[in-house]
């Protein structure tokens, strides 16, 4: 069947492998409008990126034809090519072999963008490990992570 309107957001989280801070401030750009290409060229729309040092947040709306399984493969395997063909990092780059999917309903994206393209201002006064847990509990038990303006 076909489907002609969909609201699948996706909030991905990719983490380099043994979440060494391989992505310089100086490839940073680069490397999000890397990620923006690959998003647009599966028919997706990206919404808001910011790679940090050992991790890249993104908020996506994906085609119903891709599972965000197949789009992070896509995402994960292209980027890290990319990454390594062009040498961006400052060693040898990998993602981790997983990566989070976090669903977002319509309402909570624009709190999902201002919270991913905050991320500088957030990781002086939480660490990734801290955040990445906050984001399991959330996401497990409906409890908003720090820092997310859960009041709007």
């Amino acid at each position: 069947m076909k489907i002609e309107y969909n609201n699948l957001y996706t909030h991905f989280i990719f983490t380099t492998l043994n979440r060494a801070p391989l992505i310089p401030e100086g490839s940073r750009e680069r490397i999000e409008k890397y990620i923006t290409g690959i998003v647009n060229n599966n028919n997706s729309r990206l919404y808001a990126i910011y790679a940090n040092p050992e991790h890249v947040h993104f908020l996506i709306s994906r085609s119903p034809k891709l599972s965000e399984a197949r789009l992070a493969s896509i995402v994960s395997e292209s980027s890290q090519q990319f990454n390594n063909q062009n040498k961006l990092c400052t060693e040898p780059f990998a993602w981790q072999e997983s990566a989070a999917a976090f669903s977002v309903s319509k309402s909570d994206i624009d709190r999902v963008c201002r919270y991913i393209l905050d991320q500088p201002n957030h990781h002086r006064k939480t660490n990734f490990a801290d955040e990445y847990a906050a984001f399991i509990k959330f996401y497990q038990k409906g409890l908003f992570p720090p820092g997310t303006d859960a009041s709007e």
